[in-house]
């Protein structure tokens, strides 16, 4: 088994991302003057690039360790270095961020709104469509041009209007069909796949793609189309507890199948390998070819940021499952280096939100290999749907009053539905004005038919994978290594801070579980975490980490760690299995996360450090005649 182990080690470090060499070495390379450092001297040059990834590895995470507030723990909330001070460290630290600053250019420039919210979004992970600069009523303005050739935003947002850029209607029919036949779609939503497709690297030769609501509908067609009855087994790889999975879950038991999961290793929930490998290979070989279930892969934790080595898909398919990949977490540009060429998953499963930081609705794409189609049954499903273009939603509201469905979704949209009354009656007229007039700019017909410009995933296409992946592992790791040293005063050296996963390493993904401890030791409740960082403006999630083994040395910590999951509203009394995990506080990494997005987030969690800073909080609401919302 040991030998087994070791193998896979070494195919899994072959398998990685076939641009990993070039990340390695670009992430070593100089320092490209960063609007940020204008008041700073120029970053000198890092040494030569080595040859070895795993060198470079070695050497990301020393120089993490050693150059972040090196033998120094923070105490005190209001002994945080200042921002200024703390970027410049950490510019010494990581001299390769500075290559990144075209992202703070299209930050500046498309998302501007960041700024005068003092928003910070930490969230969601996943993939914007359109800049925020296309809701505009008009062409944003012309920027001044600083003498580093950074845009400056306008000195007041401009008005912002609360019309989609799309609609959905809902579908008929069973994914089945839709996969094979399409059905009808219009210009746009052909140009809108189309445009995904190329985004993501698929081939419309090998792949045929249907838009689902969300990403639970997505997995959840699968469930009800794939034939359990006689592909038995349903096995997925996750350490956090899933709505979408539990959907499919739930489908695929009523539908024959028996459902598996993965186990992760207590405390750093690594992957039980020589389990998961024992659940995948089948035993006896004449069986091989037979068809042995689903296999459901996401290519790294949402929650924790673990990654995991491609080598199991290809162990997958060689057993004789179906794979299915879920990319939702995949940073923007991730699929470049999936490398679909060698590895060609069975289903594909991936989100898109409108814009980062101001409307995260959008869709699912799901995506099935045309090979694969056949096997699938032809089971009524629900949930998958069309694209309505603006223009079409602003004829429907100016020429089609009444009951029509893209009415209704528009107003929807825009947040006027109102009880007891007809879509034409809310405030249809004011919807019209705000329609009349509007420059779409990023869908326009012409002569030649439909043309769109996806600003969203132009701009991350122009930035590339390297830029990308460098900018998310310097920021997430420098996060990580200041909130371990966050320390309570007068108590030993009790930490203020747990986190669950991976800590420092150069491959973790931009994400991050942890948990906030008072000075007795005792858990924050992560909902309480949540609602007091979204008073400070900042968007954080909690989640549930569960399907954790822990070994016997570990047991009496077990104990301490391991709770059970809120789960009152459907009347489950017991302590089944899967209702045992830790409720995490949750923070996310999106392309666009500049530095002063984690050190605001480190700020906020450093208050934590002064014993009566919740009780502080409460009362100070209280006395602004706030609302209290109870979370304890």
């Amino acid at each position: 088994m040991k030998k087994d182990q070791r193998s896979m080690k070494e195919e899994s470090q072959k398998m990685q991302s076939p641009c990993l060499e070039e990340v390695s070495q670009g992430c070593l390379h100089g320092c490209c003057p960063s609007p940020f450092l204008n008041q700073h001297e120029p970053q000198t040059k890092a040494s030569k690039p080595r040859t070895s990834s795993a060198a470079c590895r070695r050497d990301f995470a020393s120089k993490t360790t050693s150059s972040i507030f090196p033998n120094t723990q923070f105490t005190n909330h209001e002994s945080l270095p200042s921002i200024q001070d703390s970027f410049a460290e950490f510019t010494k630290a990581y001299p390769q961020y500075s290559d990144t600053y075209r992202v703070d250019q299209i930050r500046s420039r498309e998302y501007y709104h960041l700024s005068f919210s003092d928003h910070t979004c930490l969230d969601y992970l996943g993939i914007g469509l359109f800049s925020y600069s296309q809701l505009q009523k008009q062409e944003c303005p012309k920027y001044r041009i600083a003498s580093s050739s950074f845009p400056v935003p306008p000195e007041s947002p401009p008005p912002v209007l609360d019309i989609p850029f799309f609609g959905v209607s809902y579908k008929p029919g069973n994914l089945k069909t839709q996969l094979l036949h399409g059905g009808v779609a219009s210009e746009f939503e052909s140009v809108i796949r189309k445009r995904i497709m190329s985004f993501l690297n698929v081939s419309e030769n090998d792949y045929s793609m249907v838009f689902t609501a969300n990403k639970t509908s997505a997995f959840k067609q699968v469930a009800e189309s794939y034939p359990f009855q006689s592909n038995r087994k349903l096995l997925t790889v996750y350490d956090y507890e899933s709505e979408a999975i539990e959907a499919m879950s739930n489908s695929s038991e009523k539908n024959g199948a028996k459902v598996m999961s993965a186990e992760f290793s207590w405390p750093r929930l690594r992957l039980q390998s020589s389990k998961l490998r024992n659940m995948l290979v089948s035993k006896e070989k004449k069986k091989k070819k037979k068809r042995r279930g689903l296999f459901v892969f996401p290519l790294h934790s949402r929650m924790t940021g673990a990654r995991y080595p491609y080598l199991w898909m290809s162990i997958a398919e060689e057993n004789g499952w179906h794979v299915l990949i879920d990319s939702c977490a995949l940073g923007p540009k991730d699929m470049d280096s999936f490398g679909l060429s060698l590895f060609r998953p069975d289903f594909l499963i991936c989100s898109f939100y409108k814009v980062f930081g101001e409307n995260p609705s959008g869709f699912a794409c799901l995506f099935a290999k045309k090979s694969t189609i056949p096997v699938l049954e032809t089971s009524s499903t629900s949930g998958i749907i069309g694209l309505i273009p603006s223009q079409k939603l602003f004829r429907a509201v100016t020429e089609s009053p009444g009951t029509d469905t893209e009415v209704e979704y528009l107003a929807s949209q825009s947040g006027r539905i109102e009880k007891g009354k007809t879509t034409y009656e809310i405030q249809h007229a004011e919807i019209v004005e705000k329609l009349k007039g509007i420059e779409m700019s990023e869908v326009s017909e012409s002569d030649k038919g439909i043309e769109m410009e996806c600003r969203g995933l132009d701009e991350v296409d122009s930035l590339g994978l390297v830029t990308i992946s460098n900018r998310a592992r310097c920021l997430i790791n420098w996060l990580v290594s200041a909130l371990l040293k966050l320390q309570h005063p007068n108590t030993n050296g009790t930490p203020l801070v747990r986190i669950y996963g991976p800590k420092v390493k150069f491959d973790r993904g931009p994400a991050i579980a942890f948990n906030v401890f008072d000075w007795k030791g005792e858990k924050i409740e992560p909902v309480l975490v949540q609602k007091l960082a979204d008073r400070s403006n900042i968007s954080l999630s909690y989640g549930f980490l569960h399907h954790i083994w822990f070994a016997d040395k570990y047991q009496e910590e077990k104990e301490k760690v391991i709770e059970r999951r809120n789960n009152e509203a459907d009347g489950n009394k017991g302590k089944d299995k899967s209702d045992m995990g830790i409720a995490v506080v949750t923070a996310a990494l999106g392309f666009l996360a500049n530095f002063q997005d984690i050190y605001k987030l480190w700020a906020f969690i450093a208050q934590f450090l002064d014993a009566d800073f919740v009780e502080k909080e409460r009362w100070r609401y209280t006395s602004l005649n706030q609302k209290t919302i109870e979370v304890l």
